[in-house]
């Protein structure tokens, strides 16, 4: 089995949590890249709900080795509060998860000044999580971080919290008006964070490249979707890290020569979870069915997820800056009563045909949805489990996504539980 990143290509949430747990039968190790706490995974498993948000959602079957890269912002309270949980639930975590000793650490000052920044910000807030992530990032590239090797020694974690407590407690005097926060108790608390987390802690660069010596397979699994990535999103209303396939190799130390495959993740319709821009938005009695029947609300946050009717220019453009080879499609069980469903294939500005997804606020604010309806196939698909057990018209439906999309299927999803899924054209 080929290497694989799989990567949301609408604007997150597309359920690629599942898809990673169903493709874990054939890997052996499982990386996440990028993104932090602010994920929301959610795997069902025999009447069991599991929600990660930084272990890699392919801990639930025995025997494979999970790994948090450096890409990620990683909350070593979070994480700890996952391993717990996973334990006290029978899931053995020895010897199964890594994390990297390069990933920077997200702190007491990350989170706060996070959800400083957006009260400030009032109604031109981003919408983020809380959970510290962009402040983290911003000190990462500003080279003012934490990094998890870092709370193993206090020689190492002491000079690194003091630099950050410095400026980060003048921003919050100046800026916000907001207490500094001491830094002696965060120094005392992330090291005995980082004894807890000791035998997890590894330069894990080495660790895949001996794996793909062996030839492991391994998959690589992003957070977010592709319109949220920093670079190719709808920027500023974005993430702070890149989700795209391309960032799995430096947020993982794998050269790019060792992924054969790009799977996008894809609903059978769209959400998206926080502010921005959204062409195909349904403010209507429609929206309110696609998001009461999906359980469309965050995984982090519980907000209820925005929903619309499937966008081809998002997919088109997820397709082109991450090379997929591959569609995963999600929740088409969703649609299973809808007598009609509408697909927007294209837009139009001024009367002028646009095909994929503008880099533009202003020019994507002037987008009007082209709309093609086709019929529905009002009838359950919970029990398919192959491509002739689906209705006529739901063959139609997913036949014309990949259509639009340029790319091929290879996974349909028709239910949270790992087996009710349909294998297509995945090797």
């Amino acid at each position: 089995m080929p290497n694989r990143v799989i990567v949301g290509s609408q604007w997150g949430d597309e359920g690629k949590a599942k898809i990673v747990d169903f493709l874990t039968l054939y890997a052996d190790i499982i990386v996440r890249f990028q993104g932090g706490a602010n994920a929301g995974h959610t795997v069902k498993v025999d009447d069991k709900e599991f929600i990660f948000h930084l272990i890699p959602s392919g801990i639930m079957h025995a025997n494979k080795i999970c790994i948090i890269g450096n890409g990620v912002v990683f909350d070593p309270k979070q994480a700890i509060l996952e391993i717990k949980d996973l334990i006290s639930k029978g899931i053995s975590v020895e010897n199964r998860i890594l994390i990297a000793e390069n990933a920077h650490v997200v702190l007491p000052w990350h989170i706060a000044c996070d959800k400083l920044k957006e009260a400030k910000a009032g109604k031109s807030a981003i919408g983020t999580t809380g959970r510290g992530i962009g402040p983290c990032y911003s000190d990462k590239v500003n080279r003012h971080g934490v990094r998890v090797g870092d709370l193993l020694s206090e020689q190492d974690l002491r000079p690194r919290i003091e630099d950050i407590a410095g400026f980060r407690n003048e921003e919050f005097k100046k800026m916000f008006e907001a207490e500094a926060i001491d830094s002696e108790p965060v120094i005392k608390e992330y090291l005995e964070l980082g004894e807890q987390l000791r035998p997890y802690i590894c330069d894990i660069s080495p660790y895949l490249q001996e794996s793909l010596k062996a030839k492991k397979q391994i998959i690589f699994e992003g957070a977010q979707g592709t319109i949220l990535d920093v670079d190719h999103g709808t920027y500023p209303f974005v993430t702070s890290s890149n989700t795209v396939a391309g960032y799995a190799s430096c947020g993982s130390g794998v050269g790019p020569t060792a992924i054969e495959q790009v799977i996008g993740v894809v609903k059978a319709y769209t959400t998206r979870v926080g502010n921005g821009p959204f062409p195909t938005e349904l403010q209507n009695e429609i929206g309110e069915k696609l998001r009461s029947i999906g359980g469309e609300y965050g995984a982090t946050t519980g907000r209820p997820r925005r929903c619309g009717w499937f966008d081809a220019p998002v997919v088109r453009k997820a397709a082109a800056v991450n090379g997929l080879t591959h569609l995963a499609i999600t929740k088409l069980d969703v649609l299973d009563t809808f007598k009609e469903i509408k697909i927007c294939t294209d837009y139009k500005i001024e009367g002028r045909e646009v095909l994929h997804f503008p880099n533009s606020l202003a020019q994507v604010a002037l987008c009007e949805p082209v709309y093609e309806t086709m019929p529905g196939w009002e009838c359950s698909t919970s029990k398919c489990r192959s491509w002739n057990d689906l209705p006529e018209n739901a063959q139609k439906y997913l036949i014309r996504l990949s259509e639009l999309a340029g790319v091929k299927i290879g996974m349909i999803s028709i239910g949270a539980k790992r087996d009710e899924s349909i294998l297509v054209d995945i090797q």
